[in-house]
């Protein structure tokens, strides 16, 4: 469902952010996102429904992704409480969830050729790990351990271990003990260069399934990939909240 929208689509507060019909906002102490969206190709079809996220704590922490901060990567709530109410069979369900979010000043493959990031429950937190290769050949490779109550704690970082490709042959791999393999339990999103999916690994002898993602930066600059992006992320130029 992810779509283009001009500015006057945007309207927010300190609490309150709507991008066209969709919003999201703060009520105490849950994240409320409020869906009203039209799928993409294939299958389009309207979709509506409600997300409910409840963080065990909210983070103060920021990892700038390149040495002049263009970049940053802030995980607000690294463990959370997710409901679910879509209007479709199968789309209402709870469980763990997360919130973070990227923030840039300049486009990503201006600066970045390749990504892997991942994020594990463990027994009272979660475990993140971030590897990306810069442009510059500049390597940036991070792990943090959150606690429950939203501690942070930079921690020394497993060896990388494999994962197969995704369906689009994008690089996949992620981090866990030495001597182990990850493996794929979930596919969520796959194009051709970005892969999102529900990964098992293992750390400090537990195995535990997170989420996982890579992204290969030198395919999206492909001007093949451009007329793609324009059929499955459509464009809305205007937008009337009234």
């Amino acid at each position: 469902t992810m779509t283009d929208r001009g500015h006057s689509a945007l309207r927010q507060t300190a609490s309150r952010l709507e991008v066209g019909p969709s919003c999201m906002r703060w009520e105490n102490d849950q994240l409320v996102i409020d869906i009203c969206e039209v799928s993409s190709h294939p299958m389009i079809s309207k979709i509506e429904g409600q997300i409910r996220v409840t963080p065990s704590a909210i983070t103060s922490v920021e990892l700038p992704l390149t040495p002049d901060g263009a970049h940053i990567w802030r995980p607000f709530a690294p463990r959370a409480r997710i409901e679910v109410d879509i209007d479709r069979p199968g789309w209402r369900w709870n469980g763990e969830g997360y919130f973070d979010s990227n923030f840039g000043t300049r486009a990503l493959e201006e600066d970045f050729s390749y990504w892997t990031w991942g994020r594990y429950p463990t027994g009272n937190g979660a475990t993140c790990f971030y590897d990306a290769t810069r442009l510059d050949g500049s390597e940036l490779a991070a792990a943090f351990s959150f606690d429950k109550d939203g501690t942070a704690h930079e921690i020394p970082l497993p060896p990388k271990v494999p994962l197969k490709r995704s369906l689009w042959a994008v690089k996949r791999e992620t981090r866990g003990d030495a001597g182990t393999k990850a493996r794929q339990m979930q596919n969520m999103l796959d194009a051709p260069f970005y892969s999102r999916s529900a990964v098992l690994t293992t750390l400090n002898g537990r195995e535990t399934t997170g989420v996982h993602e890579a992204l290969d930066l030198t395919r999206f600059r492909s001007p093949l990939l451009k007329p793609m992006l324009a059929v499955r992320v459509p464009r809305r130029r205007n937008w009337n909240f009234s």
